[in-house]
C-alpha cells in the first residue's frame, strides 16, 4: 500500500510505500478492548477510601434499650443507616486493578489501532519538522499548514486532543516549540500504546520511514522493538 508523504509547509513531497504488518490488520474490538482495559488498571492510583461500621469510631454501647421508648430498635450508632455510620460495600484504596497482558496482545493491539487510524484516513505522514526558532507562533503556522491538507481541517483547533505527532525519537528541540499547544502531544514511537493511539483524533508521524522499521520490529514475538533492531543490524554486518 502507498501514500502521500507531506513537508512541513504542507505540500506534498513524495510517496512511501507502508507495511501490510503494520497497516493493513483487520479491526478486532475483542483485542483492543481487553488490551487497553489492562493498561487502564495498571496506570489507576486507587484514591477513593471509605470507611465500613468496623471502621468508623464509636458504637461500643447500644444507643438505648431495646424495648420500650417508642423507638426502633438499633444496636450501635456504627450502623450505616446512622449518620456518621460506616458505608455499605464502599470503595476502598485496598482494591487491586492491575491486570496482566499477553506482549504478544499489546503489539498486535497497538498495530490494530494504528491500521485502523489509516483506514479512516486520520494519519497524517511528514517527511521532517524543524523549527529553528523555538517559537509557539511557528509551531502554530506549521499546523496552520497542515489544516489546508483534505481531512485535516480540525488539527487546528484549539479544543479537545486533536493530534498526536509519533517520532522516531524524542527532541526537546522540536517538542518545546509546541508545549504550549494543549491540543498537540508528542509520543516517541518505542513507547507508544494504543491508548496514546485511540487518546487522539489524528496521528502525524513525522520520519515514516523510520517510524515504520520500529513498528515493523514490534511484529516479532520473540523480540522486543530494540533487542529486534539490533539482531537486524548484527545479522547485516
Amino acid at each position: 500500500m502507498e501514500t502521500t508523504i507531506y513537508n512541513q509547509e504542507g505540500k506534498e513531497s513524495g510517496k512511501i510505500t507502508l507495511p501490510e504488518a503494520v497497516f493493513g490488520l483487520p479491526w478486532n474490538a475483542d483485542l483492543v478492548h481487553s488490551v487497553v482495559t489492562v493498561m487502564e488498571g495498571n496506570a489507576r492510583i486507587p484514591v477513593a477510601h471509605t470507611k465500613g461500621r468496623g471502621d468508623v469510631r464509636g458504637g461500643g454501647r447500644k444507643p438505648w434499650r431495646q424495648k420500650g421508648t417508642g423507638r426502633a430498635r438499633h444496636g450501635s450508632s456504627r450502623s450505616p443507616i446512622w449518620i456518621g455510620g460506616g458505608v455499605t460495600h464502599g470503595p476502598t484504596k485496598d482494591r487491586n486493578y492491575k491486570g496482566k497482558v499477553n506482549k504478544k496482545a499489546s503489539r498486535k493491539a497497538l498495530l490494530t489501532t494504528i491500521s485502523q487510524k489509516f483506514r479512516d484516513d486520520q494519519m497524517l505522514f511528514v517527511d521532517k519538522l524543524s523549527i529553528i526558532s523555538g517559537k509557539t507562533k511557528d509551531a502554530s503556522k506549521i499546523l496552520g499548514a497542515f489544516s489546508g491538507i483534505s481531512g485535516f481541517e480540525k488539527i487546528a483547533y484549539k479544543t479537545g486532543k486533536r493530534a498526536l505527532f509519533v517520532v522516531p525519537k524524542n527532541d526537546r528541540d522540536l517538542y518545546l516549540p509546541f508545549r504550549n499547544i494543549k491540543t498537540i502531544d508528542f509520543e516517541e514511537v518505542g513507547s507508544l500504546s494504543p491508548i496514546d493511539v485511540l487518546g487522539f483524533g489524528l496521528l502525524v508521524v513525522v520520519d515514516p520511514q523510520k517510524v515504520n522499521d520500529i513498528l515493523l520490529s514490534k511484529t516479532n514475538a520473540k523480540h522486543g522493538p530494540v533487542e529486534a533492531a539490533e539482531t537486524k543490524k548484527d545479522q547485516a554486518v
